[in-house]
């Protein structure tokens, strides 16, 4: 028989409570009565303040027709800061693209720039312009 690692880790977890709890009760004989009702009184709370596990649905039984992930009006914790704390990263990611896209378009726009006021500034022959090494040569000169 073969367990899941969840089911074997509650297995696990009773057997500890049950040789925590039988290794307490050896000791609760010899105990007075004031005490020991003390702390029958402590394991009672205990007991109810017990975590209780969540029973899991499985996908088949939920009736939802758009999943989980979709069904935006569902009312599952989701209110409206929720939402918005949700789609909020989206905004953020869209602004920043933007902002990187505005930014290499004008270092682009500034690198043209150099390269015609260098080229309007130096002095050069007219034939210069129509060498084809010559856009290598400013490639390569910074």
């Amino acid at each position: 028989m073969s367990h899941s690692p969840q089911k074997h880790a509650e297995i696990l977890q009773d057997r500890y409570g049950f040789k925590t709890a039988s290794y307490l009760s050896t000791g609760t004989a010899a105990l007075p009565y004031d005490i020991s009702e003390r702390l029958r009184a402590a394991r009672a709370q205990a007991v109810a303040m017990r975590k209780i596990p969540k029973t899991q649905v499985s996908a088949a039984s939920a009736p939802s027709s758009f999943g989980s992930s979709l069904a935006w009006g569902s009312d599952d914790g989701f209110g409206l800061w929720g939402r918005i704390g949700s789609v909020l990263p989206l905004i953020a990611l869209v602004v920043g693209l933007l902002t990187i896209n505005s930014f290499q378009s004008d270092n682009f726009a500034l690198e043209l720039a150099e390269v015609d006021s260098a080229l309007l500034t130096d002095e050069l022959p007219p034939d210069a312009y129509s060498d084809p090494g010559f856009v290598q040569f400013l490639k390569a000169t910074p």
